[in-house]
């Protein structure tokens, strides 16, 4: 009985492994494309912003973060609500935590990221980066730390919202990309982009001034 489990179990993870690395070259052009276009976007911000301080805007969390909603978007791990509900309930544990016990790092280091696991599990948000995002709020750089909760405004839910929508334009440029995998939400998505493309097209062609005669 335990040697059929056993040799279900390595079957089961052999078929996994064989679909996960089964990926179009395409996949990787697109995934590619998704992550330099969402991160550049918020080192943009911070080289604009903040050019000659610390990196506020581009954490460290944001780069894993890319790796799944970029590189594994059928993870359930990296839909909106995970990507999002993980970063931003972590970066308030993160805070608090801080803000409870600024002085005490061996306590408040794991305190933090347990504490962040526990409540994406509880939420159903659960995001790996996340766990980091509520880690840098303590362990960060002073101009983070004086941040306090501001920190979860600005750089966590500016952060995930603009790689958010860089992956809904992204995720969603061929028929074999399908992000998030809310099917009704993808159905919207796809009818009402051309919809807004004829929509700008019209106020286009209506805003040209009249030639004279």
């Amino acid at each position: 009985m335990v040697k059929k489990r056993i040799k279900r179990g390595l079957r089961i993870t052999r078929y996994v492994i064989y679909k996960e690395t089964l990926v179009d070259y395409r996949e990787h052009i697109w995934s590619f494309i998704g992550a330099f276009v969402g991160i550049s976007c918020i080192a943009f911000l911070q080289s604009k912003m903040f050019p000659y301080t610390d990196t506020v805007f581009l954490i460290g969390s944001f780069g894993a973060s890319s790796v799944l909603i970029y590189g594994a978007i059928q993870s359930p791990l990296a839909q909106p609500r995970n990507l999002i509900g993980g970063h931003v309930l972590s970066a308030i544990v993160g805070v608090s935590v801080y803000q409870l016990l600024p002085d005490i790092l061996w306590l408040t280091a794991p305190l933090a990221v347990s504490l962040s696991i526990v409540l994406m599990q509880v939420t159903k948000t659960l995001h790996p980066p996340g766990g980091a995002t509520g880690l840098i709020a303590v362990i960060g750089s002073e101009k983070i730390k004086q941040l306090g909760y501001w920190y979860v405004i600005s750089p966590v839910l500016t952060g995930c919202l603009i790689l958010l929508v860089v992956a809904l334009i992204f995720n969603n440029m061929t028929a074999n990309r399908t992000y998030p995998t809310n099917r009704k939400f993808t159905r919207f998505l796809k009818k009402s982009w051309p919809k807004l493309k004829r929509y700008k097209l019209k106020r286009q062609r209506y805003s040209l001034p009249s030639e004279s005669h």
